[in-house]
């Protein structure tokens, strides 16, 4: 994705009803699913707020909507973040 417009950002809201907004990032395929990493828009409190790196969410496709869903697990999050690290270190 190109960045001569600006940064991407989305809205999401979490399974409490609080909106927070991501900085897209990139998107990638492994077998078969889509996924996308985001970073936080922003964040109040650094100390407060330790878990503030980067989000990977997965696309799926539902009634022909997009809709980004959390990993199923720790396993399969761990596979996709290397994933991505391997890809934008290789940018650089």
């Amino acid at each position: 994705m190109s960045d001569e417009y600006g940064p991407t950002f989305l809205t999401v809201t979490d399974d409490d009803g609080n909106e927070i907004v991501l900085e897209f990032v990139d998107a990638l395929e492994h077998n078969g699913q889509v996924y996308q990493a985001f970073f936080p828009a922003e964040v109040e409190d650094a100390e407060e707020d330790a878990d503030s790196g980067l989000v990977i969410l997965k696309v799926l496709h539902e009634n022909g909507e997009d809709l980004l869903s959390t990993l199923d697990s720790d396993e399969e999050l761990e596979t996709v973040y290397d994933l991505f690290m391997q890809t934008l270190f290789d940018e650089e």
